[in-house]
């Protein structure tokens, strides 16, 4: 049981409910004394009052505690007005967390109350699953690493970095192996091999059908295609596959969509594979505040700003849509989701919003 046994919520008197008059002052004598990890050390007598403070054990025979504010000592003996209830005061033993009863479940990501909870059980050591191993790449011959000096045409790789950062927020081990060129024989070995100490392969960039997209013809050499396209905007480009027996995830290139097909598919994966649920990320609906039009058929995520307006929850469109500007999630609050069927967003239309908060954390 937690708590182990019943304990006193305040300071103040412990008595006997029975002993009190139901209309009028009880007037009792004060014999004892029980504080926390220092009990009173016998059973109460009816008609006495013991001094009683947070977390001390109750006394045995006593039943209720009146709150120090609430009576008067005088002279050894303490004044209790009338109208208290029984068991007022009283934590009783297994309130929080009854014997027999599963205080965390397996496939809860532990957090600090987590560790707290299981250590008020009296728990120095909790099983857990392996992290998960993960390789990370970029690929492009135009992609440098940050820091670098930039020639015309190159970029950083802002991909890998957010990515990485993201799989250590899942507790993952990360094999960081850098950016990798448009090589489509070199790629494939460097798949074939990281497949043998990883749990996961996630790649950035090459999965589109450009004559320089490389990944899903390199997966293919040592394993299998699952799927292949999305019918989403952003990350309509967007790998899944197995290379050797290793699940991989092929990421767009353009970092918005990177994010997006992380969130929605490389997130549930990595957390399924090491052992967690993967509870579906918390949606609520908002106020549309704006309008939109897409095709449909496909669907879209929108990054949005929240506001608050009469105390509704409005959404404000961010006004670059595009799936390369990452400013655009640095600014914004989370994703407007419009299903496959919706065609229009009006003023004031109810419309999904999911937050950063639930699948960036």
């Amino acid at each position: 049981d937690v708590p182990p046994h019943a304990n006193s919520a305040v300071d103040g008197y412990a008595v006997a409910h029975g002993d009190l008059r139901p209309e009028r002052e009880t007037v009792l004598p004060v014999t004892g004394r029980a504080a926390a990890g220092h009990p009173l050390g016998r059973e109460a007598a009816r008609g006495e009052a013991i001094r009683i403070f947070t977390g001390a054990p109750m006394p045995e025979g006593l039943d209720t505690i009146l709150m120090q504010e609430d009576c008067i000592l005088e002279d050894g003996r303490v004044r209790i007005p009338p109208g208290i209830r029984k068991g007022a005061n009283r934590r009783h033993a297994g309130e929080d967390v009854a014997k027999g009863a599963v205080a965390l479940a397996a496939g809860r990501r532990l957090k600090p109350a987590d560790l707290g909870l299981a250590a008020a059980l009296g728990q120095d050591r909790l099983p857990v699953f392996r992290r998960l191993r993960v390789a990370l790449l970029s690929t492009g011959d135009e992609v440098r690493e940050p820091g670098q000096a930039l020639q015309t045409g190159m970029i950083y790789d802002a991909n890998r970095v957010m990515l990485k950062a993201l799989l250590h927020g899942l507790g993952c081990v990360v094999g960081d192996l850098g950016i990798r060129p448009d090589r489509a024989t070199a790629l494939a070995d460097t798949l074939a091999a990281v497949a043998a100490e990883h749990d996961l392969i996630v790649t950035s960039g090459g999965v589109s059908t450009g004559e320089e997209d490389h990944v899903k013809a390199a997966v293919e050499q040592h394993g299998r295609l699952d799927f292949w396209r999305l019918a989403i905007k952003p990350g309509r480009p967007v790998a899944l596959g197995q290379v050797r027996g290793v699940p991989l995830i092929g990421l767009p290139g353009n970092p918005v969509a990177a994010a997006l097909t992380f969130a929605i598919l490389a997130r549930p994966l990595i957390l399924r594979l090491a052992g967690a649920d993967a509870t579906p990320p918390l949606q609520f609906p908002v106020t549309a505040d704006f309008t939109y039009r897409k095709k449909p058929g496909r669907r879209e995520y929108l990054r949005a700003c929240l506001t608050r307006e009469n105390g509704a929850a409005m959404a404000r469109r961010y006004p670059k849509d595009g799936a390369g500007i990452l400013s655009s999630i640095v600014q914004s609050d989370g994703f407007v989701v419009l299903g496959e069927d919706t065609s229009e967003v009006t003023q004031g239309m109810a419309v999904d919003f999911l937050p950063f908060s639930e699948v960036f954390a």
